[in-house]
């Protein structure tokens, strides 16, 4: 897509809800942080380890490109700067609101608290917010290949900073050799907290997996295309309003989906399930919403008028989906409508 079309899709205000921290750092922010712990590193090879290729043969295959970004995120200052190098380049897209989610306990290597390392995210995204004005919270992931006591220790740690630029949890990771089943435990102690959660489910082919994740009580799905077939399980998510993030890029290169023809996104949103579109890694998957707009608008032929009509329902569903306070909300609700 070209000209006057992708300019709209560019201009139009975005929520972005399914962005992890670790798979979108600048390539050029991962090589400085590199050089202060002593590491040369070309950028364009740098480029060639963080992205993956559209012909990724797998999900697993894919969180290969975190490696490098969690042994650079060790310290305070880099966990700031990446925040703030994602949130202002969310901003310059027009996203209005962000929700940036990772993993506290894959950053502790260093001696920092799970406490520190929130505080120095949040001062991150509080910088690009001062400077562009990009609303933004915290979703703090549990991961399924680490013990449970470490997640729920990371859970109780990120209860004291709910409120304060945290605004829920999630449960990332390899979603085929760990089923959402084994994790009860955990949700029910975040909903002991009262912390609203999504949870990576249907990433992997498994529809029990997102039958687990909405009896749990997840308030949205990341990713949800094994959804699609399952005709019961939509008018579940439709009828109670359970929202998925869809992230078109990065489901064709984990094969959550092998084409666009195969991808539910048009069937999801006739069936009036909440969407949003979202990036789920900016750097590792070499995109942008706007980029993922354009590849749903291209696809499906859409002309102005649907096009417009379709990110407007998107962005009326993603701020309904978010984990914002009301306050935040209503704010970002005008956006919608001078957009």
């Amino acid at each position: 897509m070209m000209g006057e079309k992708s300019n709209q899709i560019l201009q139009f205000p975005k929520i972005e809800l399914h962005c992890h921290l670790d798979g979108s750092m600048e390539v050029s922010r991962i090589q400085k942080l590199l050089a202060e712990r002593g590491e040369q590193e070309d950028v364009e090879e740098l480029r060639r380890k963080l992205t993956a290729p559209m012909d990724c043969g797998s999900l697993a295959e894919y969180l290969e490109r975190f490696d490098l970004p969690i042994r650079c995120l060790q310290t305070a200052g880099g966990l700031a700067a990446a925040a703030y190098d994602l949130a202002k380049a969310a901003s310059g897209e027009q996203v209005k609101y962000i929700e940036v989610r990772f993993a506290p306990s894959f950053h502790t290597a260093e001696g920092l608290s799970v406490c520190e390392i929130l505080e120095a995210v949040e001062s991150g995204l509080k910088r690009a917010k001062e400077e562009t004005g990009i609303e933004s919270g915290i979703l703090v992931c549990g991961m399924r290949n680490l013990p449970m006591e470490q997640n729920l220790s990371m859970l109780k740690q990120a209860r004291s900073l709910y409120g304060q630029g945290v605004v829920g949890c999630d449960l990332a990771g390899d979603e085929k050799a760990y089923p959402t089943k084994n994790f009860a435990e955990f949700f029910e102690k975040a909903k002991s907290y009262q912390m609203p959660f999504t949870i990576h489910s249907g990433e992997c082919g498994s529809t029990d997996n997102i039958r687990v994740a909405i009896e749990l009580g997840a308030k949205r799905l990341g990713h949800g295309i094994a959804m699609a077939q399952e005709p019961d399980l939509m008018r579940v998510c439709a009828n109670h309003r359970i929202g998925v993030e869809l992230c078109p890029t990065s489901n064709l290169q984990t094969k959550a989906v092998r084409s666009m023809e195969d991808y539910p996104f048009m069937q999801f949103y006739e069936a009036g399930i909440p969407l949003s579109v979202n990036t789920d890694n900016r750097t590792v998957s070499n995109t942008s919403c706007s980029r993922e707009f354009e590849l749903l608008a291209d696809f499906y032929r859409m002309e102005e008028e649907q096009l417009m009509d379709v990110m407007h329902q998107i962005y009326k569903d993603s701020v309904e989906m978010s984990f914002a306070d009301d306050d935040t909300k209503h704010r970002l609700l005008k956006c919608n409508r001078a957009g």
